[in-house]
């Protein structure tokens, strides 16, 4: 399978802003971007290059999909997914992406990163409605629940990102149930209740050249 295997914080100063791909890390003082906030590469320090308006729509999809951890085929096929349904192709978009397992087993703390999150998944440490699921990709539906396996239940990585993370105090479409190691997919995210700055209508507009 392929995957991006570069350092994940040249990602981020390519796009010139955080992305959190790395954790914890990226709250601490050895976060790279803070040291080193321009584009990398040789000349990236003076680096000064008006960007065109194919530029602005490029650099919005290459964040979201690096957000993501989505690789250009696979993104493109979300979105041909999502013009085919009914509403706002970039918010469907969005909706399809948050709603994977690998970002969902994320947002509901139980990892430190979509990254982490992936390993997790595909090692079979999740159940999904009482079943085993490893396809990080896999599409949740409203009301699906998502369990870590009993004999999982001890793992380091996961305790530990629930105590460093907060972040489905704010998420109004899925509960978490720490006590049981669990989270429930409420509803379809709403575009207002996906915590990610990005232009997604941008993304539509390269697409739809």
């Amino acid at each position: 399978m392929a995957r991006y295997r570069d350092p994940n914080c040249k990602l981020c100063r390519r796009e010139g802003e955080k992305l959190f791909l790395k954790g914890s890390r990226c709250f601490s003082d050895k976060c790279s971007f803070e040291r080193r906030s321009f584009a990398p590469g040789q000349h990236g320090a003076n680096m000064r290059r008006k960007v065109s308006g194919y530029g602005l729509q490029l650099r919005e999809k290459q964040k979201v999909r690096r957000i993501y951890g989505i690789l250009e085929k696979q993104f493109h096929n979300y979105f041909e997914k999502a013009e085919h349904v009914k509403g706002i192709t970039g918010e469907i978009l969005l909706r399809l992406l948050e709603t994977r397992l690998d970002n969902f087993v994320y947002r509901l703390g139980f990892a430190p990163s979509r990254k982490a999150a992936r390993h997790l998944v595909r090692h079979r440490h999740f159940l999904v409605n009482g079943k085993i699921v490893d396809i990080p990709s896999f599409q949740l539906k409203p009301h699906d629940v998502v369990r870590v396996k009993d004999k999982s239940r001890k793992l380091d990585i996961i305790h530990l990102a629930l105590k460093d993370a907060e972040r489905s105090a704010d998420l109004p479409w899925l509960r978490l149930n720490k006590a049981a190691l669990e989270g429930e997919l409420l509803e379809n995210p709403k575009r207002a209740d996906i915590p990610i700055t990005v232009s997604e209508q941008l993304i539509v507009e390269l697409y739809s050249k």
